[in-house]
């Protein structure tokens, strides 16, 4: 009854089923581990967030990257801003998808290390993307500043591919190593997002709390991906019986044809 299983037809259709319901689970599992890393990575923003502010170079130094566990971690630092050194991250957007730049101004500490602060988001105003857009200067003189510490950027994470030939004073990504470079002093790895003080007026805009709530829908991806898994062979096996059933009453059909008493 079933000998038609081994037709070219129902042949090639079995190896896809066969194909795919590894597939559909495999999809399934790295939709899971996605939800998993996203409720990991809210749980450290909440704990960092709820955490005190500690001293910035506690938790990072110069050619040191910022650990997992430390990220969006609230972090003081004592020192001078340094304007003269001043740049911006072009492509940048606010709250409202507007395009502009991040300001990244160096933060020179008491013992002449350097923090790299990024004091928020100003519009391009419309200017050409070489030129150099107006941004309001920071507070002056000796001051305590608070932020959230955050790794360097990295052109892997960003798919950025080339950074090279940029106009005067402007970056595409914040690169602790980099600016050491360019400013001659040593760094601290990674950078930190101001919170306080806050601008004197509008801009830069500051950068918001990272959002620490959403889970997103990669768990009921996943649930999805399994139903598919577990209803493609329902569906095989369905079709299967179908087809058993078309063929026997076919064949019944045909030895009724052939026992029937021929016409007088």
């Amino acid at each position: 009854m079933y000998r038609f299983l081994l037709s070219r037809q129902w042949v090639i259709l079995t190896l896809v089923v066969l194909a795919l319901v590894p597939t559909m689970v495999e999809l399934g599992f790295w939709q899971l581990h996605r939800h998993e890393r996203r409720v990991a990575l809210n749980n450290v923003i909440a704990e960092s967030l709820a955490a005190k502010p500690v001293p910035a170079e506690t938790l990072t130094a110069p050619g040191a990257g910022v650990e997992k566990a430390d990220l969006y971690r609230r972090v003081t630092a004592q020192g001078r801003f340094d304007t003269a050194h001043e740049v911006v991250v072009r492509r940048r957007t606010n709250a409202d998808d507007e395009v502009g730049y991040h300001v990244l101004t160096p933060f020179v500490l008491d013992d002449g290390r350097v923090l790299l602060v990024n004091r928020g988001w100003v519009p391009s105003d419309g200017l050409s993307q070489t030129a150099f857009p107006r941004i309001p200067a920071p507070p002056r003189g000796e001051l305590t500043v608070t932020g959230r510490l955050m790794p360097d950027q990295t052109t892997a994470e960003s798919g950025i591919k080339d950074v090279r030939g940029l106009p005067d004073r402007q970056i595409m990504l914040i690169d602790s190593g980099q600016e050491a470079e360019r400013l001659g002093r040593p760094v601290l790895g990674g950078y930190v997002e101001l919170t306080a003080p806050g601008p004197t007026g509008d801009t830069p805009e500051p950068i918001p709390a990272p959002d620490h709530d959403s889970i997103g829908n990669h768990m009921a991806y996943a649930v999805q991906w399994w139903l598919f898994a577990a209803g493609v062979p329902a569906g095989w096996v369905i079709l299967v019986r179908r087809e058993a059933r078309d063929r026997a009453q076919a064949a019944a059909g045909q030895r009724r044809e052939e026992t029937a008493p021929a016409p007088v």
